[in-house]
């Protein structure tokens, strides 16, 4: 291999370093949980998307064996070749009826999901409205098409009105946020978002990976929370937090729009199907989510420096589960102000 590159990749390394900005991944020695072993003791866990704590769940786990027994690992083929079992469309039969959707479409991952929606959809005669804080799978996706492009500040709805006066010349208009901004907790202002998108006759679509399962009064999302849910267009989510927490995404909207993305959309036409083993237990989870509705009602940690978070902005993310006990979050809140106070930041 050509050494200047390799020396080019060991001195940005090197620099990752020296700026605090490298990441070492921490090797769990036992499930996903409340609390991890991690090294050589126990933890409590505040920085996984486990948000119902289903991750390990026995009832999930034995749906995941049960289908791999009966339905093997992987199906080692896209959907339409050889790749699609009848739990595949169970399942996203399933999610467009928990969401409310007239159909789904499953991806590997909402990143997939995201970086197949806006190229599918949308060409040079379309504008795409993008909040400055979505998901980095929501701006990949958008760098991917070659519709007219347009951002506007989080949640700075006179800046999203002034970006859609801009675009009224596409032919089509599409507002992309994410419900939850995860990394600091903002909800999408999904109502005024919709408001604004009727009175410029424009789509809206949703990122609700970090939502689905838990977020509205029976956990449909930030679009229920919102009083939105017949409003949104199109929802991206994921299987693999509250879900879960495995692996696989999807795309909830009208049904046309669902068959369009299965005809042209390449990371489903060019990625394996989710191993069935997900699917079963995703089946299970939403079991759980429609009969144990409590899960929603119970509700150390990784900082995130850049290029997870802007330069300069660097902060500890905390996120909860339903797993985690009282005594555990007072617990981790002694441990936060024992740091803070040495640290000098209280």
């Amino acid at each position: 291999m050509n050494q200047a590159f390799l020396a080019r990749l060991t001195s940005d390394l090197a620099s990752l370093r020296d700026q605090g900005l490298y990441k070492s991944e921490r090797v769990l020695g036992s499930p996903q949980g409340a609390v991890v072993h991690a090294g050589d003791r126990d933890v409590i866990n505040l920085c996984a998307n486990n948000y119902l704590g289903l991750a390990n769940h026995p009832g999930v786990r034995a749906a995941a064996a049960r289908a791999l027994d009966e339905l093997g690992y992987g199906m080692a083929s896209v959907r339409f070749i050889c790749g699609t079992q009848q739990i595949h469309k169970t399942l996203e039969a399933r999610l467009a009826r928990y969401l409310g959707s007239e159909d789904v479409i499953l991806y590997s991952s909402c990143f997939d999901a995201n970086g197949g929606l806006f190229e599918t959809l949308l060409d040079e005669r379309d504008a795409v409205i993008s909040d400055a804080l979505n998901h980095a799978s929501i701006i990949d996706g958008i760098r991917l098409c070659k519709a007219q492009r347009y951002r506007y500040a989080n949640s700075d709805m006179a800046e999203l009105e002034q970006c859609l006066k801009q675009a009224q010349g596409a032919r089509t208009r599409l507002i992309a946020t994410d419900g939850v901004f995860s990394m600091d907790g903002f909800i999408a202002k999904l109502r005024e978002i919709c408001d604004l998108a009727d009175r410029y006759d424009a789509l809206v679509m949703v990122d609700d990976s970090h939502a689905t399962g838990f977020m509205g009064p029976t956990g449909r999302g930030t679009p229920e929370h919102c009083g939105v849910a017949q409003r949104v267009d199109i929802i991206t989510s994921t299987l693999g937090k509250a879900l879960g927490g495995g692996s696989g995404g999807f795309v909830a909207a009208r049904r046309e729009v669902i068959e369009w993305l299965r005809q042209r959309s390449r990371p489903y036409l060019f990625s394996n199907s989710i191993p069935p083993v997900v699917a079963a237990a995703s089946l299970a989870v939403l079991d759980l989510l429609e009969n144990t509705p409590q899960l929603r009602a119970q509700l150390y940690v990784i900082g995130f420096s850049y290029p997870v978070v802007p330069k300069g902005q660097a902060r500890i993310r905390t996120q909860m589960s339903a797993a985690l006990t009282r005594e555990q979050l007072a617990q981790a809140l002694a441990a936060f102000e024992a740091v803070g106070r040495e640290v000098g930041v209280l």
